[in-house]
This record gives structure tokens, C-alpha cells and sequence, in this order.
């Protein structure tokens, strides 16, 4: 399969891991095969970096730690019930976040990096972005997720991303309102 592929993949299911030993993924896609070690030392492993980078800046595609905490990415199609499930500051959202992640949240938008970060990401609470700086490191931009203007019922939401993710093989206690 060929990145226009995937890309066409992602639309029709609306999500789509980075990468799976089960469920659909990029890597998965693009070899063709489950893939049990990191996808770095396969042979079309520029291949995967190339189509990650452009699913990354496909204006249509949101990345965020959905599906058993795993990069995963949203399709446009998906944006209205998965910001407002992210927005919908819910208990199971900040029950029992360590102190590193409720002084980081409380500096978003900022630059970090470190476990807080990813608990703020497996959590919904955040949008982490990588990006290099001028000094050549790579850091993570952390921000608060866009608000929906028309937000749906937290519970509507979930059902709906529920939908997306049992359509590709995920169970429901992958997701993050079901884990925490």
C-alpha cells in the first residue's frame, strides 16, 4: 500500500494507529505485515517515516494517545465527537493526575517533555505536538485542544468514537474513559 492508500484508509474508519501488532495501523498498512518490533528497522521504514510526517501535517487529520494509549490518528469525519470528548473535562480525565501533570496543565500551551506530558496526552487533556527547535532539539509543543462549536453530549461522543474504534477491531476498554 502507498501513503494515498492509508490516507483512504484513514477516511473510511476515521482512525487509524501508528502502529499495531492487531489493529489497522500505518506501519501495518504500508508493509503489509504485523509487525512485532519498531517499525524503524524495516526495510520500508522511510516509507512509514514519509507517510507519518504527511499524516502529521494533513490538515484533516487530528494526532492524539486514543486507542490503548497508542498514537492514533482521528479523520476529520471524527473531530466534533473526539473534541468533545477532549473538552469535556470529565472526572475521569484529571481523577488521580499526578502533581508533574497538574502543574503542566496548568502551563499549557508550553514546551515540555516527560511523563506528564504523555499523561496529559493518554488523559484527552492535551494536544502534544513535536517540533524542532532552533537550537536543533526536539521538544513537544503542548496545547489545549480546539474548542467544538458545536459540542455533543459527552456520553453521545463516546458512543460514536466506541463505534469508530470497534469498526477497526479495538475494544471498548481501550479507550481512555474506559481505562482510567
Amino acid at each position: 500500500m502507498t501513503c494515498d492508500d492509508v490516507r483512504k484508509a484513514l477516511e473510511a474508519h476515521g482512525l487509524l494507529l501508528m502502529q499495531d501488532k492487531v489493529l489497522p495501523s500505518v506501519a501495518g498498512l504500508i508493509t503489509g505485515e504485523s509487525l512485532s518490533s519498531s517499525w524503524w528497522s524495516h526495510p520500508k521504514g522511510q516509507e512509514i517515516f514519509r507517510c507519518l510526517d504527511l499524516l502529521s501535517d494533513d490538515p484533516d487529520v487530528l494526532t492524539t494517545r486514543l486507542i490503548g494509549g497508542k498514537v492514533t490518528f482521528v479523520h476529520r469525519s471524527l473531530w466534533r465527537p473526539f473534541l468533545s470528548i477532549a473538552t469535556a473535562n470529565e472526572p475521569w480525565q484529571t481523577r488521580g493526575l499526578s502533581a508533574p501533570a497538574r502543574a503542566l496543565l496548568k502551563s499549557v500551551p508550553t514546551m515540555a517533555k516527560g511523563p506528564a506530558v504523555r499523561e496529559l496526552q493518554e488523559r484527552l487533556l492535551v494536544r502534544a505536538m513535536e517540533v524542532h527547535t532552533e537550537a536543533g532539539r526536539h521538544e513537544i509543543r503542548v496545547d489545549a485542544w480546539p474548542r467544538v462549536k458545536r459540542a455533543m453530549p459527552a456520553e453521545a461522543a463516546r458512543a460514536e468514537i466506541e463505534r469508530a474504534a470497534a469498526a477497526i477491531g479495538a475494544l471498548p476498554r481501550t479507550l481512555p474513559w474506559n481505562r482510567l
